[in-house]
């Protein structure tokens, strides 16, 4: 029976790292990566598509050679009717000891979100990259890490939790009821208390999913936490099995969806946080 239990923990583990994994590598915040050639050199180069602070976004190319040059193109998104691009020079710059290619974004409101894309020119060989599907970085608040952390450990629990309750009710182990009960407290701490806290130093708005918005990363939160109401509700004089497993099954599948799709965006005209789309 223990080698069971630790086995079971051991695949919630794996399954809680593989889904955490999918969702931030597959998210439209994570980081786009680009291998391009420029004049016969190869250059692995990254480009940030979230930015938390009230400080300009420096877009940071890993490109150790001041023979090159480059100009970033940007302009608001959605895109104001008539906007014009604007361009500014990429400047070699020391960062950590390590000479780097930099250039700003100016910064935005929480939710404001810029479009970009660069032009890189060596020896008479230029590149342009994503001129004709340029990348869109979207803008935040910053948030204490006091508050981030400690939501940042509690969904993690409670994705853990919750995999292994569903294992221990899939399997029969009676352990899944008082598992069943910590999941709720975990999406309710974490989730339910202090994700509005977060979202509301990011975006200004404590709440931004059902009745008052469609954002995903808010709903998905909030059918998470109602499965585990319904399972806490049905397990709570005698064991049910199939709850709790409905309610791990619901919570891996939508914890998978990748993070921040759907996300809140600044409506430039009224100033209002809205639901709104990143681009892939």
């Amino acid at each position: 029976m223990k080698a069971k239990k630790i086995l079971l923990w051991v695949l919630a583990a794996i399954l809680t790292l593989g889904a955490a994994k999918y969702q931030r590598m597959t998210g439209p915040t994570y980081p786009k990566k680009e291998k391009i050639t420029l004049n016969n050199t190869d250059y692995n180069l990254e480009f940030i598509r979230s930015h938390g602070g009230d400080e300009d976004a420096a877009i940071t190319l890993d490109i150790d050679n001041n023979e090159v040059s480059g100009k970033l193109f940007f302009k608001n998104y959605p895109p104001v009717e008539d906007e014009d691009l604007t361009n500014v020079e990429f400047r070699h710059d020391a960062v950590k000891e390590k000479n780097v290619m930099i250039a700003n974004l100016p910064h935005q409101p929480p939710a404001g979100k810029l479009m970009y894309y660069i032009e890189l020119s060596h020896a008479g060989d230029t590149k342009t990259l994503f001129k004709e599907k340029p990348i869109v970085i979207r803008f935040k608040g910053g948030v204490p890490a006091y508050v981030l952390i400690p939501h940042i450990i509690f969904m993690f629990l409670a994705m853990l939790s919750a995999n292994a309750a569903g294992l221990f009710a899939a399997f029969k182990l009676p352990q899944f009821k008082p598992y069943t009960s910590i999941t709720l407290i975990l999406i309710l701490t974490g989730g339910m208390i202090l994700g509005p806290i977060v979202q509301k130093f990011a975006f200004l708005e404590y709440w931004a999913g059902v009745p008052f918005g469609w954002d995903l990363t808010d709903n998905k939160l909030l059918i998470a936490f109602l499965a585990w109401i319904t399972a806490f509700l049905f397990n709570r004089k005698k064991e049910n099995r199939i709850s709790t497993i409905a309610a791990a099954l619901v919570t891996l599948i939508i914890f998978s969806v990748p993070h921040s799709m759907f996300g809140s965006e600044l409506n430039r005209e009224t100033g209002e946080v809205i639901q709104g789309f990143i681009q892939f």
